[in-house]
């Protein structure tokens, strides 16, 4: 069993940039693939990007394509996601989630919030 951790949330705003780390502990990172999700109050969770174990292909949700990059280091146990040019609609909880692949999300991180204002 794998435990995932996020952090790098906090309130910034319009067009600021933040680094959301999720650091696993148990099992390799570099075992699971990982995707981002975020959940704000009254809004269907979304898929926000993920990034696979086994060729690090990657999935971007349409409105942050060309803004957030996922990125991996298998070395610190650790997946990024890197969100540029921050807009108010991307104020969230952040989550985290392991799997077997880019659909499988088996283990889930407690979340950290990103508060973007103008």
């Amino acid at each position: 069993q794998v435990q995932l951790v996020e952090s790098g949330g906090g309130p910034v705003h319009t067009g600021d940039s933040l680094r959301l780390s999720c650091a696993a502990s148990g099992r390799p990172i570099s075992n699971y693939a990982i995707a981002w999700f975020r959940q704000s109050p009254g809004k269907d969770s979304e898929y926000v990007a993920g990034i696979s174990w086994h060729d690090n292909s990657t999935y971007y949700l349409d409105s942050v394509k060309g803004r957030f990059t996922v990125s991996r280091d298998n070395a610190n146990n650790t997946v990024y996601l890197d969100m540029n040019s921050l807009r108010l609609e991307d104020t969230a909880t952040y989550y985290c989630s392991a799997g077997p692949d880019l659909h499988g999300h088996d283990y889930w991180g407690q979340g950290t919030q990103v508060t973007v204002s103008s």
